[in-house]
């Protein structure tokens, strides 16, 4: 006996609750049925963020060893907003077999590396758009409307003059367009006709409502699955447990059962790849300023601490992933984290945003919002600072992240963030490779140079455009170990120099063009390079806080006159 709902046609030897009772009894199946609802060339569309933040792995694994044992499904379309992975074969690394894949479309391949193989291969069609961009495309496509009009992307790789963000050859479709609105340029990001989406939260009740309790981030859930409700496609929900229907608290249902098709339930599904369970991450308690790790004094450290020194009291921030996310480290060491606000682009708002592996996470946050929400804040102009990481920078003060030395890495959230932000702080070494370099009684010492140049004639790819940055009115900092640049009229101009480094061997010799150097030429502060803390509290002290509402202002002005 098969069902008659669309897709759902699986046999019902393969579960207890016959397909006849499927209006009354939600259908709950093992992640090797779900699996065979995807067939060739559907489009998947995979919930989650990271390195396994609600990145609904089980069904992944299943759909792999579907496609093993029997070459089903093929040439299916991944789409998932945010990259998906530990860096090895999980999340979008199951589906990183030619054959199986004919298309990607996402915001990063940084955390499944094979799919940025497949990509250089020309083995399948790789597409990497702003994880923002995708995000809020989620909505528009759930509501139905024709896609998502946005000025994020104009001048960067995504902007169709400049590759329309295809990574391989064979991506020939123009998934982006360039349009005129009212006498001004947009890039217009066309939806998905959703065929299967692959989601996941902690606990769901007999009904399928879901609630997402232990997860780090809320992602686009809720989206995704109206999203692919309006294309008429199957919503796999992959959930930790199980609860009696009417017992979950309606407010915390983030995913109603209107919109769950099929449950899949893995007991054994941890909170990230590298975390089976943190409270911390999941709101439920918070943790000892102590708990979170200090850095070690290297040039990572330095970094962060220098771009930190940016910071205002009432600052709100983003920490992208990368090397700057230890800003969130040196905030906790230096007793600031409650004078300033530290968000990244999943949806966490205050506290400490985690690093490496399980950037996206966050530990003491104020507020976990849903992705797009985040997206519209940043957008709209609403982050003070941006903090983000570079692979390469040019003579124009163009910044590359997205691909560079032999590897497609993808914007992930980093043009959203950087193109409306209203100052960005960009931060990484000077050089890549093997380097040696020590710090001691306030000073740089490079005993051994990277072998690879990151300050370029012209990047590969450009993430953020630096002159699109200015004629914007943007602020934009380059800081790395030994020299903080600064985006001016015609390109870079060199403003700092570490103490200890030669400006001829250590910073020009090291570079493919000559910058300007400003006339006015400083050491760095000597605190970066010291092991104890460096104060920052009192420099916030200092600092005049921000001012939430200039009209706030100008009435505290009048009254303050009246009185």
């Amino acid at each position: 006996m098969l069902a008659s709902r669309g897709r759902l046609t699986l046999d019902t030897r393969f579960s207890p609750q016959p397909w006849a009772n499927w209006e009354e009894n939600l259908r709950r199946v093992s992640a090797e049925e779900a699996a065979k609802v995807v067939r060739s060339g559907d489009t998947l569309l995979i919930g989650g963020s990271g390195g396994g933040h609600a990145v609904p792995e089980a069904l992944l694994a299943a759909l792999e060893r579907r496609f093993f044992e029997t070459g089903e499904p093929s040439a299916i379309t991944a789409l998932h907003p945010v990259g998906l992975g530990d860096g090895k074969g999980q999340g979008a690394g199951h589906l990183a077999h030619q054959g199986l894949l004919k298309r990607v479309v996402c915001g990063t391949f940084v955390n499944s590396p094979a799919l940025s193989d497949l990509a250089l291969a020309d083995r399948i069609e790789g597409y990497t758009l702003p994880q923002g961009a995708l995000s809020l495309l989620m909505r528009e496509m759930a509501a139905g409307r024709p896609g998502l009009l946005t000025r994020t992307g104009l001048f960067s790789f995504v902007d169709p003059r400049f590759g329309g963000g295809r990574q391989s050859l064979s991506a020939r479709e123009d998934l982006v367009e360039l349009v005129s609105f009212r006498g001004a340029d947009y890039l217009f990001y066309k939806p998905y006709r959703i065929d299967v989406s692959f989601l996941r939260a902690t606990t769901a009740d007999e009904d399928g409502n879901a609630s997402m309790e232990e997860e780090a981030v809320f992602g686009e859930m809720l989206s995704e699955a109206q999203a692919t409700r309006r294309s008429g496609g199957v919503v796999v929900l992959q959930v930790k447990r199980m609860a009696r229907r009417g017992t979950l608290p309606a407010k915390a249902v983030k995913i109603p059962g209107i919109l769950v098709d099929l449950l899949v339930v893995e007991p054994e599904q941890r909170q990230t790849y590298e975390t089976l369970y943190s409270p911390a991450y999941a709101g439920e308690l918070r943790v000892p300023l102590t708990d979170i790790p200090l850095l070690p004094l290297d040039a990572r450290k330095v970094i962060a601490r220098r771009a930190a020194l940016e910071l205002f009291p009432g600052a709100i921030c983003n920490l992208g992933s990368g090397l700057l996310t230890g800003i969130a480290n040196i905030a906790a060491e230096e007793g600031v984290l409650d004078r300033i606000s530290l968000t990244n682009e999943q949806g966490l708002i205050g506290g400490a945003p985690a690093s490496g592996n399980e950037a996206g996470a966050s530990r003491n946050y104020d507020a976990m919002i849903d992705q797009p929400y985040q997206f519209d804040f940043y957008d709209g102009g609403g982050l003070d600072l941006a903090f983000l990481s570079f692979a390469e920078i040019d003579r124009l003060g163009n910044v590359d992240v997205s691909r560079f030395g032999g590897r497609i890495v993808g914007p992930g959230g980093f043009v959203n963030i950087s193109q409306n932000a209203k100052r960005v702080v960009f931060g990484g070494t000077l050089t890549a490779g093997k380097s040696e370099i020590g710090f001691a009684d306030g000073r740089i010492s490079i005993r051994r140079e990277g072998d690879k140049r990151k300050f370029v004639s012209a990047v590969e790819q450009i993430t953020y455009n630096g002159a699109y940055g200015r004629e914007q009115g943007q602020n934009a900092l380059y800081v790395t170990e030994r020299a903080t640049f600064r985006l001016v009229e015609g390109g870079l101009e060199l403003i700092e120099l570490a103490p200890g480094a030669d400006l001829e061997k250590d910073i020009l010799a090291q570079i493919d063009f000559r910058p300007q150097i400003s006339p006015d030429l400083k050491l760095m502060d000597r605190r970066l390079f010291l092991p104890q803390p460096m104060g920052l509290l009192k420099d916030l002290a200092k600092r005049p806080a921000k001012v939430r509402s200039s009209r706030l202002e100008s009435g505290e002005k009048e009254a303050e006159a009246a009185s």
